[in-house]
């Protein structure tokens, strides 16, 4: 199915928290002088234009990026997703917001590769035109979670794999599960990231129960929940797994994800999670 454009829902509260994740890890992995590969299974567009139809039916920006935007007392971890989304941004009022493969072009060097992965016509033609002329990036017309298998490990021995589908399809779950394990065998060093909405309580948490009887360890769980939890309410937080999280990740996103609920809070029942497995 290929109906999701995730135009509707560009900088939204689970943007924000997916970001600052996915810049942190890479920040801390560029610290060492060694090139690495990444590899975005649903990279989606470049960025995305908040004025358009779709960024404008439901405003979901105005309730995540657009709460802390030019936010003086931000922590370290989400000052610097802010700094690359006032880059992409331009001076002046939000307008637009940067996407997962924009962010990690601008984090890395020109001697690491990005792969990206991206099968709705639409979103790929307009992600391969943002990269034209990106010499240490391609863009492929696949499916990344069978795609990515192959790619791994890489020929630089370190890399980043980001696995963020919608999951409007049920069998999705089981699928990134697949992926991931197939993935951690083959790269056992490789840092695994796994984006994941909260909609219902119960079915997040069965997720990662199944996903951790997989024994991919060390592994790390940040979440950010906006709104108490209630039936119906839609999408009120989201989380990202991370299998070989980075050294002192975890300490920094401590600080970072308090700060968020306090400031992305809707209804006074914000919350937020940082847990890890022993290394």
């Amino acid at each position: 199915m290929l109906s999701y454009l995730h135009g509707f829902h560009s900088g939204n509260h689970a943007d924000v928290l997916k970001h600052t994740v996915l810049t942190a890890i890479l920040a801390r992995l560029i610290a060492k002088d060694k090139p690495l590969r990444y590899i975005d299974t649903h990279a989606g567009a470049g960025g995305y234009d908040l004025n358009t139809p779709a960024a404008q039916k439901n405003r979901e920006h105005a309730a995540g990026i657009g709460r802390i935007w030019l936010a003086p007392d931000a922590p370290p971890a989400v000052a610097r997703l802010l700094e690359l989304a006032y880059r992409y941004n331009g001076e002046g009022p939000l307008r637009r917001y940067p996407g997962s493969p924009w962010l990690a072009h601008e984090s890395l060097r020109a001697e690491d590769r990005l792969q990206l992965f991206e099968l709705h016509p639409a979103e790929y033609r307009r992600l391969a035109n943002d990269f034209a002329r990106a010499r240490n990036v391609r863009v492929l017309h696949e499916d990344g979670l069978k795609g990515c298998i192959g790619l791994v490990p890489p020929p630089e021995r370190r890399g980043v794999l980001l696995i963020d589908p919608s999951y409007e399809r049920t069998e999705e779950q089981r699928e990134v599960i697949d992926a991931a394990v197939k993935a951690h065998q083959r790269f056992a060093t490789g840092v695994i990231a796994i984006w994941y909405p909260i909609i219902d309580r119960y079915a997040a948490d069965k997720f990662e129960r199944a996903l951790r009887a997989k024994g991919l360890t060390p592994f790390s769980t940040y979440e950010l929940c906006v709104a108490k939890a209630e039936r119906d309410r839609g999408l009120f937080g989201s989380g990202m797994f991370v299998v070989n999280p980075p050294w002192q990740l975890d300490d920094e996103l401590a600080v970072a994800l308090p700060w968020l609920a306090k400031e992305l809070d809707r209804d006074g029942a914000a919350n937020w999670r940082c847990e890890s497995t022993a290394r």
